[in-house]
């Protein structure tokens, strides 16, 4: 079977994908610097899948590491590209830090690609590509507006790489991927989310508080234009992202894609808000959690949720968990990990 290169692969969604891929019998390598994640994680991913994918720890934002890596795996027949910082509150902070490791890297990798006979590549872009959207559900026509946030930018910029790129290379397939939010964990409780430090994302820190970890969530607004006046997402399980982008994947190893650069967004198509994710918490925990209304976050945006028709039509992909799936097996993660700890 094919090998894989999968960048950022010790994550919470590269490291899903990993264990999706070795299910359908791909040779996986994973490139990580774990900053954001942990070499332990191979141990869970060799738990699920009894096969450990081999394992190169270097930072893409070393150019002769990255030429390095290529010159030594010849044989790699496709790229899933995870590895990026993606906190937005955190890219408002520091955006050097953001289009340093976001944008550089990307370039190194295309750069080795373009010397190849055949290469085919996956990007992890993200629905922030929209900013505030005109039109809900958001379409994968939907204009691309000003980001709202340098996160968001990259991802932007990223996908203009991209297909200029392509447009320049026809042996390059590439495909990016829209997606909304992640959330869960893999069912067996060996991998999940696991943020270094205060969590940027809102499901973790909800378990987190919910297990005692945070003193209290804070929701941040609840004067948007909104059901209940909390901000809207589509939450998905990232096992069905995973699996979104092993299709994604072997839509162009088969020579199925229609150009060289094709987007698909990857959402459920539903919209929840910040207090229906508690909600499910409480429901599925059976604890009520401790919150508070703070003011809004710069850079949020009031409501995004997918139209999936494209993925669901083209790909042949469609999400299958619920919001209470999710919502359970990441806080099943969550106390595994405290015990462990």
């Amino acid at each position: 079977m094919a090998k894989i290169l999968v960048t950022g692969g010790l994550g919470f969604i590269g490291s899903h994908t990993v264990v999706e891929l070795q299910a359908v019998g791909f040779d996986v390598v994973i490139i990580d610097n774990c900053s954001n994640s942990s070499e332990d994680v191979l141990e869970g991913i060799t738990k699920i899948s009894g096969k450990t994918p081999a394992f190169e720890k270097l930072d893409l934002r070393d150019k002769s590491k990255v030429i390095d890596f290529f010159s030594r795996y010849q044989d790699i027949e496709g790229i899933i590209h995870f590895a990026a910082s993606k906190a937005v509150g955190e890219s408002v902070e520091n955006p050097l830090l953001y289009y340093e490791n976001n944008i550089t890297t990307l370039v190194y990798i295309l750069q080795e690609l373009q010397k190849r006979d055949t290469s085919n590549f996956i990007f992890s872009s993200s629905c922030t590509v929209y900013g505030q959207a005109d039109e809900l559900p958001i379409t994968e026509d939907a204009p691309v507006k000003p980001a709202e946030s340098p996160y968001g930018n990259t991802k932007q910029i990223g996908e203009e790489i991209i297909s200029e790129t392509c447009k320049v290379t026809p042996s390059l397939n590439a495909i990016a991927l829209r997606y909304f939010n992640p959330i869960g964990a893999h069912a067996s409780a060996n991998i999940g989310e696991l943020p270094l430090g205060v969590p940027a994302n809102l499901v973790p820190f909800i378990t987190q508080t919910g297990i005692g970890l945070r003193e209290q969530l804070a929701v941040y607004g609840n004067d948007y234009d909104t059901r209940d006046g909390t901000a809207i997402r589509d939450y998905i399980h990232v096992v069905d992202l995973a699996k979104a982008h092993v299709v994604a994947l072997q839509r162009i190893l088969e020579g199925k894609n229609k150009s060289n650069y094709e987007v698909f967004n990857v959402g459920t198509g539903t919209g929840s808000t910040v207090l229906e994710v508690i909600n499910s918490f409480e429901k599925v925990s059976g604890d009520s959690l401790k919150y508070k209304i703070v003011g809004r976050r710069e850079g949020d945006v009031v409501a995004a949720y997918a139209d999936t028709h494209k993925a669901n039509n083209e790909l042949g992909w469609k999400a299958e968990s619920t919001l209470d799936d999710a919502m359970e097996s990441a806080w099943k993660w969550e106390k595994k990990v405290r015990n462990k700890n």
